[in-house]
């Protein structure tokens, strides 16, 4: 566990072609009150949307304490050409002795089927097999959000089924897709 708190609690700031994927900071409280106030950005994941500017720095306070302790999280996803946090991806946890994980996402809806995710998660895989030295990532979605099985499928996560009213969100029980992809398995 030393190694993965190491690398927690130091997260790298990861690039892609239009994307800055780095540690969050108070000073992303606009941005990220920006859509995670938004109830369709916050329609499928397990978090209410935020009602007040205050509500998302108790977030991003939570999140750097979780940097601190060396536990899994997330990276803020920034826009390259602005700085511009526009979202979240990262491990909401990691098994040591079998060397997996779970990774999460969430972006704001202006950049929505632009290809942003799936640029994000392809290179948080990458860093997860890369630098983790996991052997399996896995993810789940609301099967009411099709779009976002659709991202882990174009990064070669593989479909493995459904398992039924698996989580409560916002009061009622849903159905939740899982998707996994294997260090062994080509990347997309």
């Amino acid at each position: 566990m030393q190694f993965f708190q190491g690398i927690f609690s130091h997260l790298p700031t990861l690039e892609t072609d239009r994307l800055i994927l780095r540690p969050m900071k108070m000073s992303d409280a606009r941005d990220m009150y920006a859509y995670a106030s938004d109830r369709e950005v916050s329609r499928h994941v397990l978090w209410d949307a935020h009602t007040s500017i205050f509500q998302t720095r108790r977030f991003l306070r939570a999140a750097i304490r979780q940097y601190r302790q060396g536990l899994p999280g997330s990276f803020a996803i920034a826009l390259k050409e602005s700085g511009r946090m526009i979202g979240t991806i990262g491990f909401m946890w990691v098994n040591v002795d079998h060397q997996s994980a779970e990774v999460g996402y969430s972006l704001s809806r202006d950049y929505w089927n632009q290809g942003l995710m799936t640029e994000a998660l392809r290179r948080v895989i990458a860093f997860g097999f890369d630098d983790l030295r996991l052997n399996r990532i896995e993810a789940q979605h609301d099967t009411e959000n099709p779009a976002s099985g659709k991202v882990m499928a174009h990064v070669g996560m593989i479909y493995e089924g459904v398992m039924r009213q698996r989580l409560k969100n916002k009061g009622r029980f849903v159905d939740v897709a899982c998707y996994a992809i294997l260090r062994s398995d080509p990347r997309l």
